[in-house]
């Protein structure tokens, strides 16, 4: 049955048995597929009769269907022509992870970011306002994504503004007992009926029309049905926000999602539609353990077991175990992760150490202005935060933190190329973003030890924000030292010499590359100097006069950003000095890093060789540049 669905027109012609024989196909499909690929699995699973249903009930893409982040969205493309492209998901050229608007007609909004769904959707409802139309404006939105900040923002709005947009709430773990769900049912049905708005009309206007004691009547009955709402209807918050709350009802029952969606439609306001649904269902692995299913890489089907691939530990669970030693010698530290304890690796922090554990839900800029204030308390905070997810507290960081000249660590996770999340994810704007910062420290190891050892000098180095990047996936495989040892903030490190240029390479994947450069120039018969730059900001001064001063050709290389990266920095100071008579004219750069684009999604090995950062294109570039001679400053006239 699913080959025959290529559009979602196609399920319009499908009875309720039929859509329940094509749920089980999608379901099957998903298993399949993302035991080869990887994916969110876990989220998917739990929203396949609601996609059915929303893609039954409204007109896609004439009614826009938003889906907030968008990893609960495979199904969407299942449905609306992309099934043959599935098993290219998340690869370099493929389909991606998450909804794509060059992909689609069916994905108006695009988002790896949570809690965004709802402002767009507001931002479309006032488009198609002011430009005279009619068609409904849905936004899907998970109960975790309720907890940041923005879909408040935007909940507050609607409710005022009283737009006509149906909000999706799909929670995955609330839960609510049959006889409150009965009478919730009934309630609805008749609070959403026409005949009830119709009577309701009537009564008030004959109430109002009784004299003297008419308003009063009035007043007394309004209070009444309050406190009958207040006493049936958990959604009563929702209602006092504005908008008319419908539900819950079972994500997984076909006839009543579509009776509730029908109904929503029926609303001229903000409404809410309180969907109920199982994380992982249909898949008991998932079912049992939705956390370590959200996201996954390649499982064996009949098992759920993860296919590990064998290795040194990853950067994230040594940064977890190092926090560890760190907490025991040091009572006040304390962490805070917004909703990223499995992804960080924090859950032996968090077992051990509850009382000084935080996660705030995806709330960013409360989870860093939290830190500063804990920090202004004169405890010692960590932030552990994806380096995309930072980009959503750059105010907290610029005004809370370092204004204040705070202590706050940032342990920057997913620091550089991330692979198959794509755009949204790539975590290469931290570096151009914090360098503009005062008194901001950055720092990024060249291995697992090193990261060890710079987390304690951030622990223990006071009134500065601290922040150590560091890469996803495994470490090198180095053996890491028993006792800690404090680096000096702004060295650097010097693992070759060489006289006929210098690699200056920034985390664990450019020294790895820089080394593979030198060992090519050698057979040139050029030697590269190769240096670990751990300290992003502040530059290891002394080391760069000598460097200015010694050698004729200087090459930068950083997974990240060129624009306002450090590549920038390095030159600048170059040129700062020239103006002292510190420098020797006539030094060459090469700056190697990310284009200014966005990088797609892809196998990190992968996207590094389409943008240039792969041994042979780096070496080729450095000898042109060493072949070509400096060139006298032509007269402008």
């Amino acid at each position: 049955m699913l080959e025959t669905i290529r559009d979602p027109a196609d399920l319009r012609a499908l009875s309720i048995d039929e859509l329940e024989r094509l749920a089980a196909e999608i379901r099957t499909f998903l298993i399949t597929t993302l035991a080869q690929t990887g994916g969110h699995l876990a989220p998917n699973l739990g929203v396949v009769e609601l996609t059915l249903a929303l893609h039954r009930v409204f007109r896609s893409p004439e009614d826009r269907l938003i889906w907030d982040i968008g990893h609960q969205g495979y199904v969407h493309k299942i449905v609306t022509g992309r099934r043959e492209r599935f098993r290219t998901l998340r690869q370099y050229g493929g389909l991606s992870g998450f909804l794509k608007r060059s992909e689609s007609p069916h994905d108006v909004w695009e988002a790896g970011h949570a809690s965004t769904s709802l402002s767009a959707a507001h931002g479309m409802a006032v488009a198609r306002d002011l430009r005279g139309e009619r068609h409904h404006v849905v936004a899907v939105i998970g109960d975790g994504a309720l907890t940041g900040g923005m879909a408040y923002e935007a909940l507050n709005n609607l409710g005022h503004e009283k737009r006509r947009v149906i909000v999706v709430l799909n929670d995955n773990e609330m839960s609510i007992s049959p006889n409150v769900g009965a009478i919730h049912h009934y309630l609805t049905r008749i609070r959403t009926g026409e005949r009830y708005r119709r009577a309701k009309g009537e009564v008030e206007h004959l109430l109002r029309r009784i004299p003297k004691v008419g308003d009063g009547l009035f007043k007394t009955a309004e209070r009444l049905k309050e406190a009958l709402k207040q006493f049936f209807v958990p959604g009563m918050w929702f209602e006092e926000l504005g908008f008319t709350y419908l539900g819950p009802v079972d994500g997984h029952d076909l006839a009543a999602l579509e009776a509730t969606l029908e109904q929503a439609k029926k609303v001229d306001g903000p409404v809410l539609v309180h969907v109920l649904t199982k994380k992982g269902k249909g898949y008991p692995a998932a079912e049992n353990d939705a956390d370590a299913y959200h996201g996954t890489g390649p499982y064996k089907i009949e098992t759920g077991e993860m296919i590990k691939v064998v290795g040194p530990p990853s950067y994230a669970s040594v940064f977890a175990r190092t926090l560890i030693r760190l907490a025991e010698a040091e009572p006040r530290l304390c962490v805070i992760t917004p909703a990223m304890i499995s992804g960080s690796g924090l859950r032996p922090f968090f077992e051990r150490f509850p009382e000084r554990s935080f996660d705030v839900g995806i709330a960013e800029p409360h989870a860093v202005t939290m830190a500063a204030g804990l920090a202004a308390d004169g405890m010692k905070p960590v932030v552990s935060i994806y380096s995309t997810f930072l980009q959503r507290a750059v105010d907290q960081v610029i005004h809370d933190v370092a204004l204040q000249k705070l202590g706050v660590v940032f342990a920057v996770d997913r620091a550089g190329l991330v692979g198959q999340d794509g755009e949204t994810h790539q975590g290469v704007f931290d570096i151009p973003i914090v360098s503009a910062v005062p008194h901001a420290v950055i720092a990024a190891p060249k291995d697992e030890n090193e990261l060890q050892h710079l987390l304690y000098t951030a622990v223990v180095t006071d009134g500065v924000p601290f922040f150590v990047r560091y890469p996803r996936g495994q470490g090198v495989g180095v053996a890491l030292d028993d006792a800690f040892r404090r680096i000096p903030i702004g060295s650097w490190e010097v693992l070759e010499e060489g006289r006929d240029l210098a690699l200056l390479a920034v985390g664990p994947n450019m020294v790895r590359l820089a080394q593979a450069v030198a060992d090519r120039l050698i057979r040139q018969g050029l030697r590269a100097a190769v240096i670990n730059a751990r300290f992003v900001k502040p530059l290891d001064e002394a080391l760069l006069r000598e460097l200015f001063s010694g050698v004729p050709l200087i090459a930068t290389l950083e997974e990240s950003a060129l624009i306002g990266g450090f590549g920038e920095r390095v030159v600048a100071r170059y040129h700062d000095w020239l103006e002292e008579s510190e420098a020797r004219p006539g030094v060459r750069f090469l700056r190697f890093g990310l284009p200014d684009r966005f990088i797609p999604h892809g196998s990190v090995e992968a996207l590094l060789q389409a943008v240039g950062l792969e041994p042979e294109t780096v070496a080729e570039r450095i000898r042109r540049a060493l072949a070509r001679p400096v060139g006298k400053a032509r007269r402008l006239s």
